[in-house]
């Protein structure tokens, strides 16, 4: 007789159990293990060879001449680079991001341009009433948009409905965690409905051609909510960043099979939605009209943009026996403790007895490495309180032996500061292609420190 088998499922990483255990095995989480119905399995069924019984596949030479997918254009640049040159017809993308930062704003605009081209787009929301989403679309002046709204969340019935007739050219699925699927026991949102829901519409959008969105909700550090898997299970992974006190917004792609991964897109709120940024230095640069200690400016470079946001340092000395603090906005902690001990070991410049606090301006989080040069200008400035040119910029990595070694894309980073006025530029050794900016170059630490403090 066939024997129904137990089985426990954690609802933080999806890994399985055949026993309940206070404390998950593999994440660490405690009480996160639920019970769930297992399929029944049979002696035959566990004996049962795959080699034989299913359906020949038509194999396809990688070199043969078949049309490649198109990709469809929401007419929003910025969407548009994010996702690599825009939506492939059959794929099934993720967008992740804080509640209120605007993804079902960004989503509804991009669902209303695409109709308005002409396309089949239906928006399903799990969350919003349909005429919530109207009344979202009256406010953004897309009232006029031939999108066709639906509210539900059993999958089945959203499934069933699209296919009656042609399949849309795009699904907006708002968001994964509120759909149902009546095959699988268990509340929406747990690991199993997740899976599940989400393996269904996307079989649903490799077979009808249908480019599928869903919106994904994220966790209290930022990662997307629900099992792991769904992340492998889509073809790209996007993540919209911002915090509700800065105006600005940034998509970034973190997964994408069709494109690159080093692209982002920058939007604004405002009242009539999400705006896009053409200048995103604009964002990220106070107004510099005189030299401050502690400041410089840095051109990162996001994919193939540049962006230059200002790096800020400030240094307070203590009295003898307090235990200095490091805080870091916007930048890795590790790192900044990396170039203050380059700093004293090959420098001579002593923190030990300063705080340190560093801050990105704007918001602006910055994982290019060539910011570790304009980090420890700054540092040195505030240290020595000599304020740094208020038209200079500064790029370039520090290894642990102080040697300035060359970043990728310098005269795209120097080209995009002479645009905005910047005419001087302190860059590692090698760099020479430079049209409107004067380079002081430096092969190690200890002579770009000497530079900043007037040595030589």
């Amino acid at each position: 007789m066939a024997k129904a088998q137990r089985r426990y499922v954690c609802q933080s990483c999806g890994s399985v159990s055949h026993r309940w255990q206070g404390q998950c095995a593999d994440c660490n989480e405690w009480n996160t293990l639920v019970e769930e119905a297992s399929a029944v399995v049979t002696p035959f069924q566990a004996k049962h060879n795959l080699q034989s019984g299913g359906r020949a596949l038509t194999l396809v030479a990688l070199d043969a001449e078949i049309a490649l997918p198109e990709r469809m254009t929401f007419g929003i640049p910025e969407f548009d680079r994010a996702l690599g040159g825009g939506l492939v017809a059959g794929s099934a993308t993720l967008i992740g991001g804080d509640p209120g930062v605007g993804k079902s704003t960004l989503l509804l605009q991009a669902a209303a341009r695409l109709a308005r081209a002409g396309r089949n787009v239906a928006y399903v929301s799990g969350e919003e009433a349909a005429d919530q989403v109207r009344l979202r679309a009256q406010r953004l002046g897309l009232g006029d948009a031939p999108v066709q709204l639906a509210a539900a969340t059993s999958t089945r019935d959203i499934l069933t409905t699209l296919g009656q007739g042609t399949s849309p050219a795009l699904l907006v699925i708002d968001s994964i965690q509120t759909m149902h699927s009546d095959l699988i026991e268990g509340a929406p949102g747990t690991v199993s409905q997740v899976r599940a829901t989400a393996q269904e519409l996307i079989r649903f959008a490799k077979e009808r051609g249908t480019a599928v969105i869903l919106v994904g909700h994220v966790t209290k550090d930022g990662s997307i909510a629900g099992p792991r898997v769904l992340e492998h299970m889509v073809d790209t992974v996007l993540s919209f960043e911002g915090e509700r006190s800065h105006q600005y917004r940034i998509l970034r792609a973190i997964k994408n099979r069709f494109g690159g991964t080093d692209e982002i897109g920058v939007f604004a709120m405002a009242g009539e939605g999400l705006v896009e940024v053409a200048n995103p230095s604009s964002l990220f640069l106070t107004q510099r009209d005189e030299s401050v200690t502690g400041s410089i400016v840095f051109p990162a470079l996001e994919g193939t943009r540049p962006v230059l946001v200002e790096i800020q340092a400030l240094v307070v000395r203590l009295a003898s026996g307090a235990t200095p603090r490091r805080a870091v906005v916007g930048w890795d902690s590790g790192r900044l403790a990396m170039i203050l001990a380059v700093l004293e070991a090959r420098c001579g410049l002593s923190f030990s007895t300063c705080e340190v606090y560093l801050n990105v301006a704007g918001g602006y989080r910055v994982q290019d490495p060539a910011a570790d040069l304009a980090v420890a200008a700054a540092l040195i400035s505030a240290l020595s309180e000599r304020p740094v040119a208020s038209d200079g910029v500064a790029f370039g990595e520090i290894a642990l032996s102080g040697e300035i070694r060359p970043v990728a894309h310098a005269p795209l980073r120097l080209k995009e500061a002479g645009k905005l006025g910047f005419t001087r530029a302190m860059v590692p050794t090698g760099v020479t292609d430079a049209a409107s900016v004067r380079l002081s170059s430096f092969r190690n630490l200890a002579s770009f420190v000497d530079h900043m403090l007037g040595r030589g």
